[in-house]
């Protein structure tokens, strides 16, 4: 395939899942991922800021998305339902379609260390994003910084019950599911054990 063929960013991104499912990915040089591309470093660079972006692209848009949807919510909507919703509506804007990459990307993080971490890190900058989103709407402390945390929680168990290949269900399925285990300890209906 020839460098002015389409979709750059998509060959990169499959060049580099499948050279760190091969090699690992501390052994995979950005060199290796632009020529598995049939591209140049440059042209890598032009699309990510290192290799780990290749996992971690589209967390600003996921963030922006999630922002706006709880901005635009109902103003009757309690603050968790807020951001339940506003994950499900994520969850079709931007997972559905790439469940593939999703397994390939949670092993590749699930293996390393630093890139638990700074998926870590993308998860606590866009829980505040929600927090902050939600006391715009009104919502006080700490129910704002609650239910962000919450819902992180919520999409860091459906997400990974998803990704884990946990049945065929859709990832809102997931959501759904996850938010109503939370509802129900929350109030006392589960018992550990």
């Amino acid at each position: 395939m020839g460098r002015w063929a389409p979709d750059a960013r998509g060959r990169l991104e499959r060049a580099a899942l499948e050279l760190y499912g091969e090699h690992g990915f501390d052994s995979t040089t950005v060199a290796e991922i632009a020529e598995r591309a049939g591209l140049t470093e440059r042209t890598f660079f032009r699309h990510f800021a290192d290799k780990r972006e290749v996992l971690f692209f589209g967390a600003a848009a996921l963030q922006a998305f999630l922002v706006n949807e709880v901005d635009n919510a109902p103003a009757s909507a309690g603050p968790l339902g807020v951001i339940t919703s506003a994950l499900d509506a994520a969850a079709a804007a931007f997972f559905e379609e790439r469940r593939d990459f999703a397994r390939q990307r949670q092993a590749i993080i699930a293996a390393n260390a630093e890139l638990q971490e700074r998926e870590l890190i993308k998860l606590a900058a866009l829980s505040v994003a929600l927090a902050d989103a939600l006391r715009r709407r009104g919502v006080s402390d700490p129910a704002a910084s609650l239910a962000a945390e919450a819902g992180i929680a919520i999409l860091r168990t459906a997400f990974g019950e998803w990704a884990s290949g946990g049945g065929e269900l859709a990832l809102s399925e997931h959501i759904r599911a996850a938010a109503d285990e939370l509802r129900a300890v929350t109030a006392g209906d589960r018992t550990a054990g």
